[in-house]
């Protein structure tokens, strides 16, 4: 079994009082499009916008926009800014980082973001601990 872990090297073990800690299968490698997003429903409710990268990273997100409350991130139109990747708002297109889910163009949103990891070519998706 092959594993490459895209964010952290560690790995919590969840719980049934952290289920949104829980690695969640999203889809495989080759079903991505590089620069265009899925959205992935986590355990727990929680939702993520998965991009992959045309370098081949791999980066999620929240899905739900903090500006017009709808999950639609996942269809954001994915760039970068000063070689930062990003992904802007399909709605009033503000620009979040892809590395932390920070808004760029207001230091008061903000997506949050997901680990994730690839094991036997299936892409997994977790929260991050605060």
């Amino acid at each position: 079994m092959t594993v490459i872990d895209t964010r952290t090297s560690t790995t919590a073990q969840p719980t049934a009082t952290n289920t949104a800690r829980e690695w969640t299968a999203a889809c495989t490698v080759d079903s991505l499009v590089p620069g265009r997003g899925v959205a992935v429903l986590l355990r727990g409710g929680a939702q993520a916008a998965l991009f992959a990268l045309p370098d081949g990273g791999l980066h999620a997100v929240g899905n739900i926009d903090p500006f017009g409350r709808a999950a639609v991130m996942s269809r954001g139109l994915v760039g970068d800014r000063a070689g930062e990747p990003t992904v802007a708002s399909p709605l009033l297109k503000q620009v979040f980082s892809l590395i932390d889910g920070r808004c760029l163009d207001d230091d008061t949103a903000v997506l949050g973001s997901y680990e994730t990891k690839v094991v036997d070519g299936v892409i997994f998706v977790r929260g991050v601990t605060t």
